[in-house]
């Protein structure tokens, strides 16, 4: 027994550990096979800190309640119990070794006993979510629909089968001992040491022998396994997660939301001004993806959070965050051959590799290499351009991936290649981008229509909004108020506007706005792929507001449109614009709390409040919009299900308010219908282009007879202008002589 659990235990360790370790090689290769890019090795310390805090911490698995807990067993286990693989070994050729100096250490005892039972309840919790979670039984719903299942149940039994082994090792070493009675050092698998009490000696030996084999077999087996699959996400994210998470985009650990990433070239920004001859524009080839995205799609773990948030996949739409980076991962491994050879294609589509180069690939490579990146079944594309087009661009795949892939980035970059150089985008989006390139707004409206809100102030409260530089030193304006373009053209958003002009006004504030020199920040043109567009919208814009803000003691700007506050705050320093952003429901919650404003009226109502996702995920402002609704007396909120970090999108986002919804149910119908199901008097948002989609559902809703008529959608500005007025005063009654 002990001869044949030696040579199968030995064998299988050398040939798992020789082909895991190819397999690493591979993967490093494949990773290097994406372009350069030199932005993520910046704060060594604070990287490595980040990775830390990610995983002792699990910051991002913890959000699930058990699921987060139970898997940090396991991932804990996985490699603090690497030494009872050692220890296996050791027993192979002595039933009772044990390991020196830590062997017969109480504390390293009874931590191996708690930490191997709850590894193993741990994967056992995992494998029942799984199981009661199955796409065959809940279909879409299921966070694991196109997930590759075997592979998945291959870990999650592998991860059992060695948890039980510690515990029966552990057992059948204190039947060895001669434990007949409660031990500190065996707090778990005393009952496995007293069912062995009276068995024979060498029966114990031989049982040591043999599931010291199986430990050693399950663990190598699973080296192999991964070993001749390479592109094994579900497998290999165990240890290319805290690569992935180290070279994350954002130096003190941040997701990557909030500012797209520049264009760039070979690992530099693109010079619009004076492109090189030879730049790449987005990528239309998946060798363009940096090495970093190629890691990204290589971590992936297939556990689909980011797929049940997606607001796309949830309303019948073809994208999924999760089968999309699936996709470019398969692609990224078949292809791989191919260009590890020097294989690839310059801008024209010559191949630049000799025959000579190729001819020692295989030609199921040579076929992949054939595959458009972006393109239809027919045209045998690796992703559907449905699936990009459906993007909102709302974070909640990068909010919630707990191996920090920056899904919105590359859909962006594909997008680009797309609107740049093939001028392949749904069409509606082409008189979106042909209004702001003529008017400088999507609309296509006179540039003088930007003031039609200031007049129409003027006449309802009389209230004059002075254009700075023209009726206002900029040195007196406390605050450049930024309208945007939704803000100053569109009528439902005036109202917020004009609500918010009153409510400085009232509280006092200086401001000033720019009038008719304000245009399209370029962000629905920058997230629709059109980078040349957004560069030269953001290099005039910037150039007005440092003009206009030249003298002003702070360069302080407020914006109601969460798109133009994450643009000209997060976007604009790439352009050298550096300027203090706040967002409207900021502001109007730090003038509440110095005693400026004074909401007073009761607003009667239940009021549920939607997060827009340019103000919530991409830039974590939660709480100002519901202090703001917290102050208005007579509202009673009542959150979603769905709220703050797992907000749903109005599906407006990503230039999709742009954008007709043609596949599954609209997005915007979807959230209105979970706001709906708490039968609130008034849906509240911060943010125009929300405010757009949720009216045109809930005035949809009404024709059907689905949502009471007295229902609103309004601005957070709207109800804390209600209350701040003062009420109408009540007629004098008659006194009594």
């Amino acid at each position: 027994m002990q001869l044949a659990a030696i040579v199968i235990s030995l064998v299988t360790f050398v040939i798992g550990t020789a082909l895991a370790a190819r397999a690493a090689l591979y993967i490093y290769k494949v990773v290097r096979t994406g372009s350069a890019d030199t932005t993520r090795f910046g704060q060594p310390a604070q990287r490595a800190a980040t990775v830390v805090k990610e995983f002792l911490g699990h910051t991002r698995m913890n959000r699930w309640g058990v699921v987060g807990v139970a898997h940090w067993f396991v991932a804990v286990g996985f490699f603090s119990l690497v030494l009872t693989l050692v220890n296996a070994f050791g027993q192979l050729f002595d039933a009772e070794f044990v390991l020196p100096v830590i062997g017969h250490w109480l504390p390293w005892n009874v931590f191996v006993e708690l930490i191997g039972t709850l590894t193993t309840l741990g994967i056992l919790v995992l494998m029942a979510i799984r199981l009661l979670s199955l796409p065959s039984r809940a279909g879409r719903k299921s966070r694991f629909a196109g997930s590759i299942a075997w592979q998945a149940f291959y870990v999650e039994y592998t991860i059992l089968g060695i948890g039980l082994c510690i515990m029966m090792l552990r057992g059948l070493e204190g039947a060895l001992e001669g434990v007949d009675s409660y031990d500190p050092a065996y707090l778990v698998s005393y009952p496995i040491a007293a069912a062995f009490h009276g068995t024979a000696h060498g029966t114990l030996v031989n049982l040591v022998y043999l599931f010291a084999m199986l430990k050693i077999c399950i663990s190598f087996a699973w080296a192999i396994t991964i070993g001749v699959n390479p592109s094994m996400g579900v497998a290999w994210h165990r240890f290319l997660a805290f690569f992935n998470i180290y070279f994350k985009r954002e130096d003190d650990g941040a997701t990557a939301l909030g500012a797209l990433r520049p264009m760039t070239s070979g690992g530099a920004p693109i010079d619009f001004e004076d492109p090189a001859d030879d730049a790449v524009f987005g990528v239309s080839q998946v060798e363009h993806f940096s090495w970093k995205g190629i890691l990204d799609f290589s971590t992936c773990t297939e556990c689909g959070r980011c797929q049940s948030q997606c607001p796309a996949w949830n309303t019948g739409k073809p994208l999924s965050p999760k089968l999309l980076i699936m996709s470019l991962r398969e692609h990224a491994f078949a292809k791989a051959p191919y260009l590890l050879a020097g294989g690839g294609k310059d801008m024209e589509g010559e191949e630049r590799a000799t025959a000579e180069q190729l001819a020692g690939v295989p030609a199921a490579a040579l076929a992949e290499a054939e595959r458009p990146l972006i393109g239809t079944a027919e045209e045998n594309g690796v992703i559907d351009p449905d699936v990009l087009w459906s993007c909102t661009t709302c974070g909640a795949c990068v909010e919630q991936c707990p191996v920090d892939i920056e899904h919105i980035d590359h859909i962006v970059d594909m997008r680009r290649y797309q609107v740049m150089i093939e001028s392949s985008f749904p069409t509606e989006a082409g008189t979106m981008l042909k209004n702001l390139e003529n008017k400088g707004n999507p609309w296509g409206l006179a540039t003088k229509a930007r003031l039609d809100w200031v007049k129409e102030l003027k006449k309802e409260t009389g209230i004059e909004v002075p254009v700075i530089g023209e009726d206002i030193d900029p040195a007196e304006v406390e605050y450049l108020y930024w309208v945007g373009c939704a803000g100053a053209l569109e009528d439902r958003a005036k109202k917020t506007t004009k609500a918010f002009a009153e409510l400085l006004h009232t509280a006092g504030v200086k401001f000033a706005i720019l009038g008719k020199e304000e245009t399209c920040t370029g962000d629905s043109p920058r997230r629709l792929g059109n980078e040349f567009l957004f560069q030269m919208l953001g290099a005039q814009n910037v150039e007005t507001l440092n003009a206009a803000l030249e003298d002003a003691p702070t360069k302080r700007i407020v914006a109601t449109c969460p798109h133009c506050f994450n643009t000209i705050a997060n976007e604009y320093p790439q352009l050298g614009g550096h300027f203090e952003v706040i967002h409207h429901t900021q502001l109007l919650q730090h003038l509440i709390d110095e005693g400026r404003l004074l909401p007073v009226n009761p607003v009667e109502g239940l009021i549920t409040y939607h997060d827009p996702c340019y103000l919530g995920r991409h830039n974590k402002v939660y709480t100002p919009p519901r202090e703001i609704i917290g102050k208005v007396p007579g509202l009673r909120n009542e959150e979603m299900h769905r709220h703050k970090e797992r907000g749903f999108c109005c599906g407006a986002g990503g230039a999709r308010m742009w954008m007709e919804e043609r596949i599954g149910k609209r997005i915007n119908t979807e959230r209105v219908d979970e706001a709906l199901s708490l039968n609130p008097d008034i849906v509240s948002t911060a943010c125009p282009f929300c405010l757009v989609m949720l009216s045109d559902s809930v005035n949809g809703k009404k024709n059907e007879g689905a949502a009471k008529e007295h229902l609103k959608v309004v601005d957070v500005a709207q109800l804390l202008l209600e209350s701040v007025k003062a009420a109408p005063a009540a007629e004098a009654e008659p006194v009594d002589a």
